[in-house]
């Protein structure tokens, strides 16, 4: 974990903000007990205060308030039974520090020294190289330049060696089953995509590697070496940038053009965690 923390930095942002007029708002509707106009308000904000299967849709259509009045209900009494301060402290607590690793991984890459390049410049690098971008970016040029169909979601990085492109997707796993399987499948997906000049890779942390028996602990072990490459960036934490820049260049060169393709490495739960 304290390896990890290099390549996965998490810290507890500010608060969330709140306008003056909305906090007003909020009050008058907590005091008058009106569930309806205390939902609207609270539907402005980023951050609903409670946990409710039922929020989302309410935020994509305000409509469904006055359709559906058993809902209203349920969800304003359980607003109601809190105190109004509890509301507005829960509506403002800063970003779970879990919903800020996804870029973490490719802030981290800035440090192997290798360029990142516009689409333009990209296509035409000879040499090592990173493509500039978010993730709606790289999966465009994904899908329209190196021809690889059926990307769920977008990338992390894409790296070209040379005339040949890897496609990465970085996973810091931090617990089992629901969303971390979703998105260890995700991983797992791109770790297969392999043709003539591209190759997936997934760079997987965390408690994938325990020997748990867990759903991916059993899939990772069983995983064809030939059908898929998977990486863990948990060794590469202690590196020094220049020798961060020398693993990429090697490792990855090497991965491309051997006829190995599988480089696994294994952190050990009980040193490297």
């Amino acid at each position: 974990m304290d390896k990890l923390f290099s390549v996965y930095p998490t810290e507890l942002g500010d608060n969330r903000g709140l306008s003056e007029g909305i906090k007003k708002h909020i009050e008058k509707a907590f005091k008058n007990k009106n569930e309806v106009g205390l939902i609207k308000e609270l539907l402005k904000l980023s951050k609903f205060p409670i946990n409710d299967p039922y929020i989302s849709s309410l935020r994509k259509y305000p409509f469904l308030l006055e359709k559906n009045p058993k809902t209203v209900k349920r969800i304003g009494n359980r607003l109601l039974s809190m105190d109004v301060d509890i509301v507005l402290e829960l509506s403002t607590q800063p970003k779970s520090p879990s919903r800020q690793l996804g870029h973490s991984f490719r802030n981290w890459l800035t440090s192997a020294g290798y360029p990142f390049l516009g689409e333009n410049d990209f296509k035409k690098y000879k040499g090592v190289a990173f493509l500039s971008g978010g993730d709606t970016k790289l999966k465009n040029f994904a899908n329209k330049e190196l021809k690889v169909k059926n990307l769920k979601k977008g990338l992390d990085f894409i790296l070209k060696v040379k005339d040949k492109f890897i496609l990465g997707e970085a996973k810091f796993l931090t617990d089992y089953g629901g969303t971390q399987n979703n998105q260890f499948n995700d991983a797992i997906r791109i770790s297969k995509i392999k043709n003539n000049k591209v190759i997936g890779i997934a760079v997987l942390d965390g408690i994938v590697w325990f020997d748990s028996g867990n759903y991916m602990s059993r899939k990772v072990r069983k995983i064809n070496h030939l059908e898929a490459r998977l990486l863990s960036g948990i060794k590469c934490a202690s590196l020094s940038h220049a020798q961060i820049a020398q693993m990429l260049m090697f490792s990855l060169t090497w991965l491309c053009d051997s006829q190995v393709v599988h480089f696994r490495t294994f952190g050990s739960p009980t040193s490297e965690s």
